[in-house]
């Protein structure tokens, strides 16, 4: 079993496609009226967004129910730290960068404060394990300096 895709309800759809697609790197594969479907390039989509119940609406409010973040995975280092260098230079701000033992993340929120987590996994081989065979993760601080560095 796997997620196939996030469909959210964004308040402003050129917003959201600015943010979806000229920061993070998401290419639009099917524009709908209060729609669009946005991918990679390699399938019909992984993220859905839509102003058909939300257009000019506010987010709702801190500490309620609802998605805490979205996470999207990278192939590799280079290419995590790549989309980073773009969100530092839209003015994106972070909330959080971890290294978590099995991955490095970075945390931030959408426009309209959805929360998203930019990601990339280790090797397996380099996953910390505990003497009893099980995963050890962590959340220590991630040097953005060092992974800034990869981009080029």
């Amino acid at each position: 079993m796997r997620i196939g895709h996030v469909h959210l309800a964004v308040s402003d759809l050129a917003r959201a496609e600015a943010f979806y697609c000229g920061v993070l790197g998401f290419t639009v594969m099917v524009r709908w009226p209060g729609a669009l479907f946005i991918s990679e390039g390699h399938y019909h989509h992984l993220i859905g967004l839509n102003t058909w119940e939300t257009e000019g609406a506010n987010p709702p409010p801190v500490g309620h129910p609802g998605l805490y973040h979205l996470a999207i995975l990278f192939p590799d280092r280079r290419t995590l730290a790549q989309c980073l260098v773009r969100v530092l230079a839209a003015g994106v701000p972070l909330e959080g960068a971890s290294d978590h033992g099995v991955s490095e993340a970075i945390y931030l929120r959408d426009p309209d404060g959805n929360g998203v987590e930019l990601y990339r996994d280790r090797p397996v081989a380099e996953w910390p394990v505990g003497a009893n065979g099980q995963l050890t993760m962590f959340t220590h601080r991630l040097d953005l300096e060092a992974l800034i560095e990869e981009a080029q």
